[in-house]
């Protein structure tokens, strides 16, 4: 016998993934045996599972705080945006194409698709916690809405509805929402969310009462805004409109600048670094950003490298990380970032663009090949520059070839469960400029120990070992959940998952 809840939220960005991830946590010390569910996910910032296959990292995150390994079933359809060629649809985790925005044609086969893979989950587990996308009533697309609240309907399950008051307009988000369901979604809406809040609780009192008034609903929590726990970001959204002030360089910290990218993807890539003590990282968009100051430059990972090449050189990015390079400078290439450090990249059959081919910085002896075949793998090796133990994934379309004898590869890896090995990347002047198709190669703390500590040495600072890797999540998870059970009415919603448990046992 199982039973579900959902997150739902008033708009993109409120909270949703984040509720979620906190009551999988809840629940699994609570002794359910809890699993994730997201019907459809639109974001660039995916992950591997062990069986290679791609799912949103938010439900990744979801499931390790539930404790379990991340399987497709938990998100079934992602979908990558990629510019002007819509997006990429990846059905349980395999590529089925790139396709017009609002065009699939695939609303039956997605609708089989996500019961096909909620059923599964329901005969594995007693609760599942279900996650909508975006704003749960755009009333121009609820017809064709797979993941809100007709899938509430059609599963009949007990909502939660989550809205940003950070944001502003917290009262029309929630009154206004609720306004705009029918009679049965108003039903299955049980109460609220209120997240981001900043200030005094007391003060927010007389908030809480109008919107129960209004509603006829209860507030189930106020949940203030947080910086000191770290779960992994869900898509590129939080660094496209980050405006967090730059944190300041100076000589005795190591100062990284990652290139911003429009069409950026898996920066989380990046997130390890910033919990490093004395490095400054920051999100560069402007050239006249890269000051002498940087010590190194990041080219993280791209949706759309055809694109993202002629934007380098139309903003000036081009001449100023060539110049940087020229000036004994550090440059890392993740993924895409590594094919536009090449000298061209080729799109024959339109992968990414209607273009066939476009320069790229030059830096680095490769030449790349987008192809419709895409490649997601889990795997592990050693660098051959610093000699240490890494391990990571692969999502990439492309294959790169080196073009002329000039410095060594950067990684020797095999897939996971198979010692046949291969290498990766490529480097010169002994990983000064280097570029991988690995992502999360920075997670490994040997490696990335030995990156920041070749910056160090060259500015005679002192070397420093490097903090925990991606173990302390679990830590995390448990501080995400004491957050929530802190500020939040965890037992009243317990209550309306064990009141679904008696209705279905009845």
């Amino acid at each position: 016998m199982t039973t579900s809840i959902m997150f739902l939220g008033t708009g993109s960005d409120v909270g949703k993934s984040i509720a979620a991830t906190a009551f999988c946590r809840i629940f699994k010390r609570r002794g359910f045996r809890v699993a994730p569910f997201k019907a459809q996910n639109m974001s660039n910032n995916s992950y591997v599972t062990i069986d290679g296959r791609e799912i949103g990292r938010a439900q990744a995150a979801q499931a390790e705080a539930a404790g379990l390994i991340p399987s497709v079933d938990m998100n079934p359809i992602l979908l990558k945006p990629s510019g002007k060629q819509g997006s990429q649809v990846v059905l349980q985790g395999k590529a089925l194409g790139s396709l017009p925005g609002g065009n699939y044609g695939l609303k039956p086969r997605l609708k089989r698709v996500i019961r096909e893979s909620y059923s599964r989950l329901t005969q594995e587990y007693d609760l599942i916690v279900i996650e909508g996308a975006g704003s749960c009533c755009e009333m121009n697309l609820k017809e064709k809405d797979l993941v809100n609240l007709p899938l509430a309907k059609h599963l009949n399950v007990p909502c939660i509805l989550v809205a940003d008051i950070d944001r502003g307009g917290v009262f029309a988000q929630i009154i206004g929402s609720f306004q705009l369901m029918t009679g049965k979604e108003r039903k299955l809406t049980r109460g609220f969310l209120i997240n981001k809040f900043r200030g005094y609780p007391e003060l927010f009192s007389s908030g809480i009462k109008y919107i129960e008034r209004r509603t006829s609903k209860p507030v189930f929590g106020l949940i203030p805004f947080f910086l000191d726990i770290y779960i992994d970001s869900e898509d590129s959204v939080a660094v496209q409109e980050d405006k967090r002030p730059q944190g300041p360089t100076n000589p005795k910290s190591v100062n990284i600048g990652v290139l911003r990218f429009p069409a950026i993807s898996n920066f989380t890539d990046l997130e390890i670094l910033e919990r490093e003590k004395g490095v400054v990282l920051n999100y560069l968009a402007d050239p006249a950003q890269l000051s002498d100051d940087y010590d190194c430059l990041i080219l993280p990972g791209s949706k759309n490298v055809m694109e993202d090449a002629l934007w380098l050189s139309a903003r000036g990015w081009k001449k100023a990380i060539q110049k940087f390079a020229k000036a004994g400078k550090r440059i890392f290439g993740i993924c895409g970032g590594y094919q536009l450090l090449g000298i061209k990249i080729n799109d024959p059959v339109g992968v990414e663009s209607n273009r066939r081919e476009v320069r790229g910085l030059d830096l680095l002896p490769v030449e790349t090949i987008l192809e419709e075949e895409k490649v997601v793998r889990e795997v592990r090796g050693k660098c051959l520059t610093n000699h240490k133990r890494v391990r990571g994934y692969e999502i990439h379309m492309g294959r790169s070839r080196v073009m002329r004898e000039a410095g060594e590869p950067f990684l020797k890896i095999h897939k996971r469960g198979d010692k046949k090995f291969w290498f990766d990347g490529w480097s010169l002047d002994k990983g000064r400029i280097a570029g991988t198709y690995v992502h999360g190669v920075l997670d490994s703390p040997g490696f990335r120990g030995e990156f920041l500590n070749s910056i160090r040495k060259a500015k005679g600072l002192k070397l420093k070992p490097p903090r925990q890797g991606r173990g302390f999540r679990d830590k995390q998870y448990d501080l995400l959940a004491d957050h929530f059970e802190k500020h939040c009415d965890v037992e009243k919603i317990i209550r309306i998952v064990s009141e679904e448990r008696r209705i279905q046992a009845v």
